[in-house]
């Protein structure tokens, strides 16, 4: 019996310690600074790979546009067919003048829907990539002051290749804790919209 209870004990013992845990490094260790200041930073490429809602929206986006362009190439071979098969039945001979005519024309015509094709639906997917990342550019400066206020951040800065930060103290980083932050409030809209169960 005594066996039994240490071992429920120690069992649950454990199992809090790990809870405590888990709760510790979702709080991010930001170093202060003179007068109290508090920086961090995350990295912007994490939030690509880390961030749900970003994954989703780029990956809309990307099929989209994988789409364009293949129905782009089926449109421009199908003209390149057109032309070719009869470019050669105008160099064999089997074609009037009349009906040589009718062909530019009808050639000039399928250049022009191809035209208006690749302009419309490249504006149109251009748009919308345009309103998805001002969608999450939003998002992510809504968490970002949220997640500054729960964790007493004064200043959170994006660190990106070819940004104009060099180097920051490692310390800082709370990319980590942001990114978790980040699908946690995303989670929350969407429950909050119905739009999860």
């Amino acid at each position: 019996m005594k066996k039994t209870t240490l071992l429920v004990l120690t069992t649950l013992l454990f199992a809090c310690n790990q809870q405590v845990e888990k709760k510790k490094t979702d709080t991010p260790h930001v170093p202060v600074i003179k007068n109290g200041l508090k920086l961090a930073y995350y990295y912007q490429d994490s939030l690509k790979t880390g961030f749900e809602f970003y994954k989703k929206s780029d990956s809309s986006v990307t099929k989209k546009q994988l789409q364009f362009q293949a129905e782009l190439e089926k449109r421009q071979k199908s003209l390149q067919e057109f032309l070719l098969t009869n470019d050669e039945r105008a160099k064999s001979g089997q074609l009037s003048g009349f009906e040589l005519q009718n062909i530019q024309q009808e050639a000039q015509r399928k250049e022009q829907a191809l035209y208006q094709y690749q302009q419309n639906e490249g504006t149109k997917i251009e748009k919308e990539t345009m309103e998805q990342l001002e969608v999450i550019t939003k998002k992510i400066e809504n968490a970002g002051k949220e997640f500054c206020k729960k964790n007493q951040i004064d200043v959170l800065l994006v660190h990106g290749s070819g940004g104009q930060i060099n180097y920051i103290d490692p310390k800082m980083n709370v990319t980590k804790e942001f990114v978790n932050f980040l699908n946690e409030y995303q989670a929350k809209i969407e429950k909050d919209a119905g739009l999860k169960k």
